[in-house]
């Protein structure tokens, strides 16, 4: 049997895909996205391996923890906690982390972080959603680490303004990496090194996009199949008749130290 290609098949499969935590495997063959050169989860493994008291920030379902604590082995922190906000990545964060002995934590993402001062030796955290550089300077010991992948400026705002037209320049400029590195200074910590990446993305379909949009709540925020039809249906005629819609990802790299022995 042929397989349904039309546009309110497609939007009706991307509706329907579970969005809860940041396995992204579902895109394989319907959406494409350059990774960075420095290959953060790989990186954070090697950091884990020296560490003995770690902390991921906002870690979404626990995917890419459990992949650097994989490459960490058999040297693996004694001590290791997350957080993360949303509670249905919360509960797949715990089913996946618990058997390998991490606490995840419910915290909202812009709250305190729920831990004493110079509780560890190592934060993490991948694409947080709001980076609490004071709360992160107040949790790690004199001498730790806070090493990070963090969404940058503008990331993926030909999709973005497709849906929403083109946006202030005050908003195209939010996670730019020179404010940030400000903003980690102004906390007193020690930016040893930023690196940042434009990275193309392409989506080949329909479905693609309504899943991404459900997933990546920030982007459009509100948004639903519904209440976006028009725009869905044009981007949807487009692919058709172009090939794959591309847009571009910004992604910073932060290796930040908390000054001291």
């Amino acid at each position: 049997m042929e397989e349904d290609r039309s546009f309110e098949a497609l939007v009706a499969e991307g509706a329907a895909v579970p969005t809860e935590g940041w396995d992204f495997s579902w895109f394989e063959g319907r959406a494409t996205e350059e990774r960075p050169s420095w290959g953060y989860a790989v990186s954070a493994g090697e950091r884990l391996a020296r560490a003995g008291a770690v902390l991921d920030v906002q870690t979404g379902g626990g995917e890419v923890l459990d992949f650097a604590l994989g490459r960490a082995e058999p040297d693996r922190p004694l001590l290791v906690a997350a957080t993360e906000g949303w509670p249905p990545n919360a509960a797949k964060a715990t089913a996946l982390l618990r058997p390998r002995g991490v606490v995840v934590v419910t915290a909202p993402d812009d709250a305190p972080l729920p831990f004493a001062e110079g509780s560890f030796d190592l934060v993490l955290s991948r694409h947080p959603v709001v980076p609490h550089w004071a709360e992160i300077a107040r949790v790690l010991r004199p001498g730790g680490t806070y090493f990070a992948q963090h969404v940058g400026p503008a990331s993926v705002f030909e999709l973005v303004e497709h849906f929403l037209g083109p946006q202030p320049d005050a908003t195209r400029g939010a996670r730019h990496p020179g404010r940030e590195r400000a903003a980690a200074e102004a906390a007193g910590l020690h930016v040893v090194e930023v690196r940042a990446e434009r990275l193309r993305t392409e989506f080949h379909d329909i479905a693609a996009v309504v899943h991404f949009l459900r997933k990546v709540v920030w982007m459009v925020p509100g948004f639903t199949a519904e209440a976006y039809e028009p725009e869905l249906r044009a981007l949807h005629e487009r692919i058709e008749r172009d090939g794959p819609f591309v847009a571009h990802a910004t992604r910073h790299l932060f290796d930040v130290r908390k000054p001291g022995r």
